[in-house]
């Protein structure tokens, strides 16, 4: 397929094109869920085939098939050339990409233990093991232990001489216990992370270092503890948000505005545009001095992590918020080159029948000083909430509300009643301009977050969070009404 798909982008240069890559991509999925000890998803999906992209009178292309031969190969090229001359002569598209030297590399991402080596009684049992340890607590009466693993192997060639192979492997998984009372109210307790667990660009031994069948019973014994904890009260208070939590508010309100297709109103009809527009780069203040924000797509395990994006251009950190203004953008070889700026290396695509777009990489809150704990000591009258359980958020990223799993009332710098139901809501500058203090390297961790969607027709992305709890300030909090 190499040379296949080097041959069609030599014809496709000898004919005049702007530019064309094409990426042949085989992907390999395992994924696997336990409900109350019973197997109910088992499943093995592999994919694999190639699309082409061509630029040519400013206007884009593209094309794909799963048929891997000389013939189709000759064909998607015709299909995609077509489209592009065919949208060339509809407006004035006008696009131009940056300039930037080939790459010709390989890369294989780091792990110990390949998951799908380890055998699938193993994985079970230990399924099995969590369920079991999670319904160990009566009143306990639906428990899901679950493991996902991803492989996905790339080639990129283009018309400027890059070709890059790589190979990138991942893994992790989650548990989760909901507890029901005899009115039938029920409130659920997961671990590590809400929405199936936790996930990294490493091999099975990240799944294992999760411990889920250490944590089961603890958590199970917390899904019935949240049944007879109190409402979260209705209050203007500190909040303290747990990694897990936070993770997802760096996603919702920090990852997908700095999308610069987005701010172009790519996205608009979809998922929405965004408050970040071009005029602010450089002199908004988006939170307090304490908020650091990178875009790092070299961060080590990160879920967001890889060599080279589908643009063939290597990864990279990017500021983004830096001492609480906002200065950079996620960008790619089209849209950096309308704000001056050369592409970032943010453009992915989620298969081989998919187009790339501007997609998260890691977006990573810095880490401040000291330990969850001193946060908490420091705090003479708040909340501490953790594990998402919903969220909403406007077309442009700027109102938002979360809800979540669990809370503690924190009351002369300690935790005191576990509180039930919370919810908070916000303003994105007004609630970063609040947080006053971000916990230490120790607590940082990069959470993975395998579903983050855009795009018409949809795409799925993997993106990684690395966070430490934060205190912010004047927030309103709720309960359930």
């Amino acid at each position: 397929m190499k040379d296949l798909l080097k041959q069609a982008m030599d014809d496709l240069r000898q004919r005049g094109v702007d530019y064309a890559d094409a990426r042949r991509v085989r992907g390999l999925s395992e994924i696997l869920v336990m409900k109350n000890g019973t197997l109910e998803t088992a499943s093995t999906i592999e994919s694999e085939g190639f699309g082409i992209r061509i630029l040519k009178g400013g206007a884009w292309g593209f094309a794909s098939s799963s048929e891997l031969t000389r013939e189709k190969v000759s064909e998607i090229a015709e299909q995609a050339l077509g489209i592009a001359e065919a949208s060339g002569t509809v407006g004035n598209p006008g696009i131009t990409l940056d300039k930037r030297p080939p790459a010709v590399d390989t890369y294989t991402s780091e792990y110990r233990e390949d998951p799908f080596e380890v055998p699938l009684a193993e994985k079970l049992e230990m399924l099995t093991a969590a369920c079991e340890g999670m319904r160990r607590t009566e009143g306990v009466k639906l428990v899901t232990a679950s493991t996902m693993n991803f492989r996905t192997e790339k080639l990129f060639v283009d018309t400027e001489g890059s070709a890059i192979d790589q190979t990138i492997t991942e893994a992790g998984g989650g548990i989760s216990a909901t507890a029901v009372d005899d009115a039938g109210k029920r409130q659920t307790r997961s671990y590590p992370a809400s929405f199936r667990g936790d996930y990294a660009t490493r091999g099975f031994e990240f799944t294992r270092s999760l411990r889920l069948v250490e944590n089961a019973e603890r958590i199970g014994a917390e899904a019935l503890e949240l049944l007879n904890a109190d409402e979260c009260p209705a209050v203007n208070t500190t909040l303290i948000i747990g990694g897990t939590q936070l993770a997802l508010q760096v996603h919702e309100s920090c990852g997908h505005p700095i999308e610069l297709d987005r701010v172009f109103g790519t996205e608009a009809s979809y998922a929405g545009t965004s408050f970040l527009t071009t005029d602010k780069l450089g002199s908004f203040r988006y939170g307090s001095k304490v908020v650091n924000l990178v875009a790092d797509a070299t961060c080590e395990g990160g879920l967001g992590s890889f060599a080279y994006d589908d643009e063939g251009v290597a990864a990279q950190r990017t500021d983004i918020v830096r001492d609480g203004i906002f200065v950079g953008y996620l960008t790619s070889r089209e849209t950096a080159p309308r704000i001056g700026l050369s592409s970032n290396g943010t453009m992915r695509a989620s298969g081989w029948n998919r187009i790339p777009l501007v997609r998260m990489t890691n977006i990573n809150l810095m880490p401040g000083e000291g330990s969850l704990e001193d946060l908490i000591a420091d705090t003479e009258d708040g909340i501490f909430i953790d594990s998402n359980k919903s969220w909403s958020i406007d077309q442009r990223r700027v109102n938002f509300q979360f809800g979540c799993e669990i809370a503690w009332e924190i009351k002369r710098g300690k935790r005191v009643r576990m509180l039930k139901n919370p919810v908070y809501t916000g303003i994105t500058p007004e609630f970063w301009g609040g947080c006053d203090a971000v916990a230490g390297p120790e607590e940082w961790h990069v959470w993975g977050i395998p579903s983050c969607g855009k795009g018409e027709p949809g795409q799925t992305a993997h993106v990684g969070h690395g966070v430490s709890p934060a205190r912010f300030r004047n927030v309103e909090v709720g309960g359930k009404r």
